[in-house]
């Protein structure tokens, strides 16, 4: 009886077996379930995307290679990354005197090659798997994306002149919908290439794609907004952020000893903080140079009796020295201070708080494909998007402030609207401001 029962249980464990056999062999014939080395991410190819990449902080001149053969790796490392930095301060100073074309040019070019780094990743999937159109795809969506927001923004500002230009007219009236349907042709086209069996890897890179944008030409956008607010918007900024990572580098490297986050093994509380405290006096200091001149506190706008852009304005409230009372254990002093001085400290205070967390975002992204570096252009540091990763967070926190508390109404921007108004509508506006700027009168 027992022999019995133990076969049935056999049969059993065998029937079982066989049937779970059949619905693995059912699940792998399937068209709606992907093998194991298609998932993404796919563990093993990220050792060959990592190999294919370059890697800036292992690039170096080979004059400056052997000049440090001697020294110890880390203060060989040191000696390069400060050099470099040195000369990146030194380009950007020449870039601030080349004035605000030259910046919005850096601008555009800093935003395609930071765009072509993070794309050139998903590019090694593409090549892997021969998916096609991935790399002209991106490009295309890249120069949609900047006709729709810099559009945006020549309308903004140069509305009112370019209405004048009758075949110009029509791209300002349908910019938003001419921006959609150059969309709508790349939306087109991405379906289009889609390759049975790759799907969840083609839509993967398409959100890569989207992201990418949103993260690289809306940035670029904001900081050229920053830009035509005055120049001192765009370069105190810039500059806490270098003070920042310089300071908070040379802080951790001679007295760095408590970590401060895992996706930076490198970065220390007491780099953190070295670099803040440096950040706020620098920005301080550094606001109250520029303040002084015109040519960085006057906004850039176009004037028609000119022809031309200009950057003269007569100083507005916040760069036109202020008396304050400060009293300290009972000792009232007065000091004369620029208010745009204590804005500054908000935004220092935010760069070196806040700012290193782009930096953060980046290492985990880097971890994720075991990449040292985005790129290899600048040695000692990577590629421009290693440099830039907390500079787009920066530009986008500064025009938020801007559009919060700093900025007022522009009279181009309202012109712009009204001469997209019908002629009866522009009328009723020009009668009630002539009835308004009437009874003011009287």
């Amino acid at each position: 009886m027992a022999e019995v029962r133990r076969r049935k249980a056999e049969n059993e464990v065998d029937e079982a077996a066989a049937a779970l056999t059949a619905a693995n062999s059912a699940a792998d014939s399937s068209d709606h379930v992907d093998s194991e080395e298609e998932k993404i991410p796919e563990e093993k190819f990220v050792e060959e995307l990592a190999k294919n990449l370059p890697q800036g902080t292992d690039k170096t001149p080979e004059i400056l290679d052997s000049a440090l053969k001697d020294l110890p790796d880390r203060w060989k490392n040191w000696v390069i990354r400060g050099i470099f930095t040195w000369i990146m301060i030194c380009g950007f100073a020449l870039i601030i005197y080349g004035g605000p074309l030259a910046l919005m040019i850096t601008t555009l070019l800093v935003q395609v090659k930071c765009f072509q780094e993070i794309i050139s990743i998903g590019y090694q999937v593409y090549r892997i798997h021969g998916l096609p159109w991935f790399r002209s795809l991106s490009w295309y969506f890249l120069l949609t994306s900047n006709y729709f927001f810099y559009g945006e923004h020549l309308v903004d500002y140069f509305g009112v002149v370019i209405n004048r230009v009758e075949y110009l007219k029509f791209l300002v009236t349908y910019h938003r919908f001419l921006s959609f349907a150059l969309y709508i042709v790349g939306f087109v086209w991405f379906v289009l290439s889609l390759v049975k069996k790759y799907y969840i890897k083609q839509f993967s890179l398409f959100a890569w794609t989207h992201v990418s944008l949103l993260i690289v030409v809306t940035q670029s956008y904001l900081i050229i907004q920053n830009i035509f607010e005055g120049l001192i918007w765009f370069i105190v900024p810039v500059s806490m952020i270098v003070c920042n990572d310089v300071m908070a580098y040379v802080f951790g490297f001679f007295f760095g000893r408590t970590p401060l986050i895992k996706l930076s093994p490198k970065k220390t509380w007491e780099g953190f903080i070295g670099g803040g405290f440096a950040t706020v006096l620098f920005g301080i200091l550094f606001s109250y140079i520029l303040c002084n001149y015109q040519y960085f506190i006057c906004p850039i706008q176009y004037s028609e009796e000119l022809g031309r852009m200009t950057m003269s304005c007569v100083p507005s409230y916040l760069f036109t020295p202020q008396e304050y009372s400060l009293k300290l254990f009972g000792i009232g002093k007065s000091l004369n201070i620029y208010p745009f001085v204590w804005h500054s400290i908000s935004l220092s205070l935010f760069s070196s708080i806040i700012g290193p967390f782009g930096g953060f975002f980046a290492s985990g992204f880097k971890r994720a494909f075991k990449i040292k570096d985005f790129g290899d252009m600048i040695p000692g540091h990577g590629g421009i998007m290693d440099r830039f990763d907390c500079q787009f967070l920066m530009a986008t926190f500064v025009n938020v402030y801007i559009s919060s508390f700093i900025r007022t109404p522009s009279p181009s921007k309202l012109l712009t609207q009204i001469y997209n108004l019908k002629p009866d509508q522009q009328y009723q506006i020009y009668q009630s401001l002539k009835d308004s700027l009437g009874d003011m009168l009287n």
